[in-house]
């Protein structure tokens, strides 16, 4: 029972943020009845992100962790109006650890300096809005792109 207090394996599930739709969107004033494309684009989908802290030296807060995912970006809206990118997740791990995608066995990156960070996962782009499909031929484009999807994988540190 002396052990129990130190873990340096553990498995977790993570998934990065979608990226937000771009906005189909057109202006729309009171004298100015025919307005064009306005549509603003997506946010971006959170990271899963790993930084390495020297004042820790056991991953035994990330022992009951099961499932991590970050926040999705949220959709573009009118007056060319970016949507909110998702949050990051950021995970603390002691100096010397390894990341390994546990499906391929392939190591992501280690962590081996205070500060230091790697991305794990990123995060889906946002899709663009109707206002950057226009044009002289489409002055009116009425599509919008929608936003990348995040990955997930099961990763062991």
């Amino acid at each position: 029972m002396a052990n129990a207090n130190f873990v340096d394996h553990v498995r977790i599930f993570c998934a990065s943020g979608k990226g937000g739709p771009g906005s189909s969107h057109f202006r729309r004033e009171k004298y100015l009845p025919k307005g064009g494309p306005d549509g603003g684009d997506g946010g971006k989908g959170g990271d899963i992100i790993m930084i390495g802290n020297s004042q820790m030296w056991t991953l035994l807060h990330l022992r009951y962790t099961r499932h991590l995912r970050a926040e999705h970006g949220e959709s573009g809206s009118k007056s060319r109006s970016t949507g909110a990118n998702g949050k990051n997740i950021v995970i603390e791990v002691p100096l010397g650890t390894i990341a390994k995608n546990a499906e391929t066995g392939d190591i992501i990156g280690e962590i081996t300096e205070n500060g230091e960070s790697i991305i794990l996962l990123k995060g889906g782009k946002g899709g663009l809005g109707n206002d950057h499909f226009k044009n002289s031929v489409n002055q009116a484009p009425k599509y919008a792109q929608p936003g990348e999807e995040g990955s997930e994988a099961p990763i062991i540190f």
